[in-house]
């Protein structure tokens, strides 16, 4: 360590307040009383910002003062950080952290170990890192110009990281945007000689089943059983994580090889995908197996359009669990040319556009993840003494 350097704990260098629940847990939207800050809305998943005022309490129990660090210490969310931008209430599963000499570097401290304050909660169904395991947390301290000098060398760097960041989200986007015009625009301006169907009409539709899971000789490798997490960003299909053995197939519905699926209830309603070969499927998936003179992943492409995926929302109804059944979802229109020749050149096309704008997301995505370890790694250096 350094020459005046000294390590110490977090609670001996700063003021811990554990936030509480409003008395009675009382709270608003309308702006009425202190603002509370208790929500994952109030915290960014990679770096600083400023809390929002969205709710408010009339019966406050635990502050905070603006330019304090919150931390989230309950749940999923724990480690996520932010910096109140007010003074306000702070609610049950954050933490406000106040330093007693010099704020910016407690929290690029907090932000170095964030990872290890999310492995610190304990607790089965909401894990939770209480304020006396946040006091124990070991800091080096040096002298405070020394923490002035690294804390603006971080500032600079994490200011370019930042740009860059954002620039490779924009570029992330515009290359989804390209895609998704693309295909909206081939199946809104189609060409002469097409045609309108009902899905049952080009094709035979049916639901998946589940044999029972308590007889376990219904499973095995014979032949794959695909859940809507086996659904892949590009359509295809992960076949290897479950499978039925020949009897789990005997009580089962066969899925032929190029069908287009289709989740049909739940949060990922509308997600769709397509296989190449013969699976069974569950009771959440739709399947489509088109008749001669259709093509499959044309169908799949005309299915993940705004359009259509808007039609199945609407057709679901809007309670708590949506849901199409499998008579509304056979009677949806769909628009194709007249031959399959036709089909598949489109589908074609669409295709090496797909596979493009992959290829680019990935570019952009290993870059955002190389952004996030260089700061990673900057902290680190900032708190081994190496800046």
């Amino acid at each position: 360590m350094k020459m005046g350097w000294e390590t110490k704990r977090l609670g001996d260098v700063c003021e811990i307040f554990m936030g509480q629940s409003p008395n009675g847990d009382s709270y608003n939207t309308t702006g009425e009383g202190v603002p509370l800050i208790n929500g994952p809305v109030e915290f960014s998943e990679h770096s600083f910002g400023k809390t929002i005022r969205s709710k408010f309490t009339t019966r406050p129990t635990k502050f905070c003062k603006e330019g304090d660090l919150i931390l989230c210490v309950r749940g999923s969310t724990t480690g996520r950080m932010n910096i109140a931008g007010f003074d306000a209430c702070v609610g049950r599963g954050v933490a406000a952290i106040r330093a007693k000499q010099y704020q910016p570097w407690i929290n690029h401290f907090i932000s170095a170990k964030r990872d290890e304050i999310h492995g610190k909660g304990t607790g089965a169904t909401f894990p939770n890192v209480s304020g006396a395991t946040l006091a124990d947390l070991r800091l080096v301290v040096p002298p405070l110009p020394e923490q002035q000098r690294i804390v603006g060398i971080l500032d600079e760097a994490f200011e370019g990281i930042a740009t860059a960041k954002a620039n490779a989200e924009k570029n992330l986007q515009n290359a989804r945007a390209l895609f998704e015009s693309h295909l909206n625009s081939v199946f809104t301006q189609r060409g002469k000689g097409w045609v309108e169907k009902r899905l049952e009409q080009i094709g035979t539709t049916q639901t998946g089943s589940t044999p029972k899971t308590a007889e376990r000789d219904n499973y095995g490798d014979f032949i794959p059983f695909v859940k809507p997490a086996d659904f892949n960003k590009d359509g295809s299909l992960d076949y290897d994580k479950d499978g039925l053995s020949k009897k789990g197939l005997a009580r089962a519905r066969n899925v032929a090889a190029r069908s287009v699926l289709m989740v049909c209830i739940g949060a990922t309603i509308g997600k769709c995908g397509y296989c190449d070969r013969e699976i069974v499927t569950n009771q959440q998936i739709n399947a489509l197996t088109p008749f001669d003179g259709v093509f499959y992943k044309f169908i799949y492409y005309q299915m993940i359009t705004e359009n259509f995926q808007r039609r199945v929302l609407l057709s679901s109804g809007q309670a708590t669990l949506p849901i199409i059944n499998k008579s509304k979802w056979s009677a949806l229109i769909v628009t194709l040319p007249q031959k399959i020749e036709d089909q598949k050149r489109i589908a074609k096309k669409l295709e090496a556009i797909c596979e493009e704008t992959q290829h680019l997301e990935s570019i952009y995505q290993q870059k955002l993840a190389a952004l996030e370890e260089l700061k990673k790694s900057l902290l680190h250096q900032a708190f081994s003494g190496e800046l």
